[in-house]
């Protein structure tokens, strides 16, 4: 019998294709590496001559997914894997890490909250999206969790990698090699940034967007930094502008709270500057 697909896809097709290659006789040709279908050939597929090809394939997987699944936009939410949950602030490594629980809280209440904004459009709209990984992250993925709503996981290859935390929805937990591909797609659906407390991975990102949206590369969002006293003691920003190395008016870019409540009221109220 054949079916639909058979009817309007006369013409074999890759899958297909790649089935009945291992059907074939055993001998040294179909053996021989050379024979292997490319695209079924592992080896092949990771020379360095493919890069461009398996950078459009880390490009194109997690879009086609949350394409397919109707995601339109996203919540992003960067911080620091190393912040502990409330309960673990006595076993953190230094006492401010331990102080710094207190975002993980708010971390999580406010992925709740925007989640349940994202469940009134049956999930297509404001999706929460970290990295995948412990402290903030978890925190985040995990208050989608709570709200009873799907969330983003965009987990990056490291040499100390963990697994993701458990609370990402696992079909939409992706895995990284590259990491400006990773970054893009933290970006492109991005209705707003929020930045937690946090180290090097998470200024990098900070400053990367950042620097898309002074630039006009990116659309002007929300971009939101969590605990005020922490990010005006790590970067000294009216320095920055006081020395001419960026415009005064680029402070106005850069919202700070301490809520998750006051992140909302932001994001509720956001009306898009004009260019």
């Amino acid at each position: 019998m054949i079916d639909e697909d058979e009817r309007s896809h006369p013409i074999r097709d890759s899958q297909q294709d790649a089935l009945a290659s291992r059907k074939v006789p055993d001998t040294p040709q179909t053996r021989a590496p050379a024979y292997k279908l490319a695209f079924t050939d592992t080896e092949f597929m990771l020379r360095d001559e493919l890069r461009p090809v398996r950078l459009q394939l880390e490009l194109l997987k997690p879009q086609m997914i949350m394409d397919a699944r109707g995601i339109k936009s996203t919540i992003v939410l960067f911080g620091g894997a190393r912040i502990p949950a409330p309960e673990a602030r006595d076993t953190a490594k230094t006492p401010a890490l331990g102080e710094l629980s207190k975002y993980y809280t708010e971390a999580r209440r406010f992925a709740r909250l925007m989640t349940e904004r994202s469940l009134e459009s049956y999930g297509a709209e404001n999706v929460i999206c970290t990295g995948g990984g412990p402290g903030v992250m978890e925190a985040g993925n995990m208050g989608a969790a709570d709200a009873g709503g799907v969330s983003i996981g965009l987990s990056i290859v490291l040499p100390h990698e963990q697994a993701p935390n458990v609370y990402v929805t696992p079909d939409l937990c992706f895995n990284f090699h590259y990491f400006a591909i990773r970054k893009m797609h933290f970006l492109m659906r991005a209705k707003a940034v929020t930045i937690f407390p946090g180290g090097f991975g998470t200024m990098d990102e900070m400053f990367e967007a950042l620097t898309l949206i002074q630039t006009g590369r990116m659309k002007r969002v929300p971009f939101i930094l969590f605990g005020t006293e922490f990010w005006q003691t790590v970067v000294n920003w009216q320095a920055l502008a006081d020395a001419g190395t960026i415009s005064p008016e680029d402070l106005d870019l850069i919202s700070f709270v301490e809520t998750a409540e006051e992140a909302v009221t932001i994001i509720d109220g956001w009306e898009q500057p004009c260019p």
